[in-house]
């Protein structure tokens, strides 16, 4: 499977990190490796490129540690969370890196084995957990959290406008018997949401799968903790790519990239003051979509947002 896996945006990934990787040994971090895409083409493309993997799910390790076999001698995979990498860094001697590639959401590996419980639209056992050997499941989320607490999930995660109608309904048949399967889940939802709102937007059950897969694998605190150690890990020249796939991700993305691409020269005075300038420079104007050509040959890139930064000033102590 991971032999056969197409990678979202490979060229472009590529072509945005090639600059700071050429007529060097570099080192890249892809932090979500998954099914190892992206990191083959990186290695391919760079002989003297080392390519330090993460990921939390040990499936997802397994796949690509076969598929990258060929490159052994130049990669190091760790099962971890990306929001661990300074302490990855720290324990293989590094003190810089000139690559960090995200690949967020869900992988192929998740969403194509059903019983991982990531579909709404196959029957399975109600999980979503990236790493399946610790942490609470979606259905310890949907039978233990009181309904506030639910309703703010998929709310705050799923942005969905009926979260208090689904939590309550959730609420009220939990009670009966506890949710313990993706198709029961998926179609009280449905049930829950008025005909007329079911009539566009895909699959009623998204949003709501969404916000538990969210909650259960801490996503986006991992997330908002990872991006500036991320860039703080970047040598002068390096760069940072990252790709998501709902507007969450990618507004903690926005933020963190633009927030150290201004200068933080305190406004009113009269000229900027050193070591206040930009750290990087923004390689996107915005997020880039996939073309045409992409979503033809890949229709998982069909919401894919890519954003890109070179690290252009380091701060006092980086490397």
């Amino acid at each position: 499977m991971a032999s056969s896996h197409v990678p979202v945006l490979t060229e472009r990934v590529l072509g945005l990190l090639a600059p700071a990787l050429v007529d060097h040994p570099a080192v890249v971090v892809d932090a979500t490796l998954g099914l190892g895409g992206h990191a083959e083409a990186l290695l391919a493309a760079h002989p003297e490129l080392t390519l330090v993997g993460l990921d939390r799910d040990p499936e997802a390790l397994r796949a690509s540690g076969e598929r990258l076999a060929p490159y052994a001698d130049r990669v190091r995979l760790a099962h971890t969370v990306y929001d661990q990498m300074p302490a990855v860094l720290a324990e293989l001697g590094l003190t810089g890196v000139d690559g960090v590639l995200f690949d967020l959401g869900v992988s192929s590996l998740q969403l194509d084995e059903a019983r991982r419980g990531f579909a709404y639209a196959q029957d399975a056992p109600l999980d979503m957990r990236m790493d399946a050997s610790t942490g609470p499941t979606a259905a310890d989320v949907v039978n233990g959290y009181p309904a506030g607490q639910l309703a703010r999930v998929l709310r705050d995660y799923g942005e969905e406008r009926f979260a208090g109608r689904i939590a309550a309904a959730i609420v009220r048949e939990r009670e009966r018997t506890p949710f313990t399967s993706t198709a029961r889940l998926a179609e009280l939802v449905r049930g829950s949401i008025p005909a007329a709102a079911r009539r566009t937007g895909g699959h009623p059950a998204k949003r709501t799968f969404q916000a538990l897969r969210i909650e259960v694998n801490r996503e986006l605190d991992a997330l908002r903790d990872a991006l500036p150690a991320a860039i703080d890990a970047l040598r002068l020249g390096g760069r940072i790519v990252v790709l998501s796939y709902q507007s969450l991700e990618d507004r903690l993305v926005k933020q963190a990239l633009a927030g150290r691409a201004r200068d933080t020269t305190p406004p009113g005075l009269p000229v900027p003051l050193p070591g206040h300038g930009p750290q990087l420079r923004l390689l996107t104007r915005g997020a880039e979509t996939a073309s045409e050509v992409e979503l033809a040959a890949n229709p998982r890139s069909a919401s894919v947002r890519l954003r890109a930064a070179e690290r252009i000033r380091l701060t006092e102590g980086a490397a």
